[in-house]
């Protein structure tokens, strides 16, 4: 048999043989037997000529007898001849075989030898790969050892990144004030109707400048008065020609504060037409207020943001972060709902309340909350919610915001900021409007007069908003204000209003920020 489970040509040679050889005893017992046959027939020949005297009839039936024993014997003669030339042929074919026989011994011997050596070469070779596969087993003990080494010294490195990171952001101070100033738009150089044209040049010229990266210079050139410049520090200035980009570098480190487990506050403030809106979300059109990602060089704070926010989460072990959005506008001193459905799913503004809890927080009882997957998930959200913020034009622009608007990104810790108004030009309901839109802004100013001065009794609940962003503002929360100032003439009061609110805020000092325990809430405008 072969080794792979065949039929080899030496064991059917062997087989044919073996009945060859059968065949051969058979037809030598025949002859054996016809020979004694023959033997005793000449011995009763010679008993029958031994009687040779009996009577005519006894020797015609001896004769009779005897022919028939001459035809028997030549019949056997040629039986036997017959059976002779089949033993010699059997013989020559025996010879054959045993030949054909010796050549297939042979050629599997050969064969033999050939699969044995590969057999044995085959064999070397796989204790080379044992040997190899036991080295490279070692190896791999000895790399996942390291690996794990490297990541008990990776864990401790993030803790200590983490240690070292917050008490850089707090060493920077745990209210920061940055200040935008926006270049000189189209609206800054329209004239009016009752306005001379001397006059309308000075309202349109710039007074309003980044000296350096700290310094904001206002030349507060009025009628009647003398030329005055006033300077204004604060932590971070951006000019006229520095991008989205650079802006969003400066507050990216709040936001792994925020996902190592602390309040966070980023705040957009500035009147009308200031740059709010570009710097918090991006460009907008005047018939639409959709958010993109698709010119990632035009984003703002909020889309940036949360594409980072996204990115930390999906470092971290899956299903380890829940985020959920919400998106609050606070119009005239009241809170709604920019989420909540209706019975047939349509988005439509609802009112709600912001209650204080017994634990001291703020808290806006059956809130719309969202859960999100990503960061275009998320825009979609704040896209639903702006197109129901309450618009109406001003003098600046014919589609100013008329609330303050809070879009909250809830995971872990809490960051917020509000949307801030002054100069509007308006008068009837909008002007009862821009006077609740004061109120606010008045009431987070005396908030944060509060805290720097660090009284007993912090005035939230002067304020809607005020009361909704108070674990945003207070306590425990990383403050940063983005001051967005317009740098024409004729907006200068409302630009030394927000430099003085950003000048009070920076003077606020806080005790050392801690972890809030999630779940908490992260808000962002």
């Amino acid at each position: 048999m072969r080794p792979d489970g065949g039929i080899s040509p030496s064991f059917v040679a062997q087989q044919r043989i073996r009945q060859l050889e059968q065949k051969l005893r058979v037809k030598e017992e025949r002859i054996v037997v016809l020979e004694t046959e023959n033997a005793l027939l000449h011995l009763k020949l010679a008993e029958c000529r031994g009687l040779f005297g009996r009577d005519t009839n006894e020797v015609a039936q001896l004769n009779f007898v005897h022919d028939k024993q001459q035809n028997l014997c030549r019949s056997t003669s040629s039986v036997i001849i017959q059976v002779y030339g089949a033993i010699q042929r059997l013989k020559r074919d025996l010879k054959n075989l045993h030949s054909f026989a010796l050549e297939l011994s042979r050629d599997f011997q050969h064969q033999c030898k050939n699969s044995l050596y590969q057999v044995l070469t085959a064999v070397q070779r796989i204790q080379l790969q044992n040997e190899a596969m036991q080295t490279f087993q070692t190896k791999a003990f000895d790399l996942e050892q390291s690996l794990q080494e490297v990541n008990e010294r990776y864990q401790q490195e993030k803790q200590k990144r983490k240690i070292l990171h917050n008490s850089l952001v707090e060493l920077r101070g745990n209210i920061r004030v940055h200040c935008r100033i926006r270049p000189l738009l189209p609206f800054d150089t329209a004239s009016g109707h009752s306005v001379s044209q001397d006059r309308h040049r000075k309202l349109s010229e710039k007074v309003a400048h980044a000296t350096d990266d700290e310094t904001v210079l206002v030349k507060c050139n009025r009628p009647g008065h003398t030329l005055i410049n006033k300077t204004f520090q604060f932590d971070r200035v951006y000019s006229v020609a520095e991008s989205q980009d650079t802006v969003f570098a400066d507050v990216a480190p709040l936001l792994t504060s925020l996902l190592d487990g602390y309040n966070v506050c980023i705040m957009a403030y500035g009147q009308t037409g200031s740059g709010k809106t570009y710097t918090m979300l991006g460009p907008q059109s005047e018939d639409d207020v959709t958010l993109s990602i698709e010119d990632e060089l035009e984003l703002g704070i909020i889309p940036r943001a949360t594409e980072e926010v996204f990115r930390l989460i999906s470092e971290k072990p899956p299903g380890s972060h829940w985020v959920e959005v919400s998106v609050v506008e606070v119009y005239n001193n009241e809170i709604f709902d920019l989420l909540a459905k209706d019975s047939c799913g349509r988005v439509f503004g609802v009112k709600r309340d912001v209650v204080t809890t017994k634990e001291g927080k703020s808290d806006v009882p059956l809130l719309t909350y969202e859960t999100v997957e990503n960061a275009v998930e998320f825009l979609q959200l704040v896209d639903k919610g702006l197109q129901l913020r309450v618009k109406h034009p001003t003098l600046v622009h014919a589609h100013s915001s008329r609330s303050h608007l809070v879009v909250t990104l809830t995971i872990t810790t809490k960051a917020v900021s509000a949307d801030s108004f002054g100069m509007s030009g308006v008068t009837g309901v909008a002007l009862r409007e821009t006077s609740f839109i004061n109120r606010s802004l008045s009431a987070l100013s005396d908030v944060l007069g509060a805290i720097a001065e660090q009284r007993s009794h912090i005035p939230y609940r002067n304020s809607k908003l005020t009361h909704l962003l108070q674990d945003s503002i207070g306590g425990n929360a990383k403050l940063l204000v983005m001051l967005c100032v317009s740098p024409c003439q004729k907006y200068l009061a409302e630009s030394l209003q927000s430099l003085g609110f950003g000048t009070r805020a920076r003077q606020v000092q806080r005790g050392q920020v801690k972890k809030r325990n999630p779940p908490v809430s992260s808000k962002s405008k």
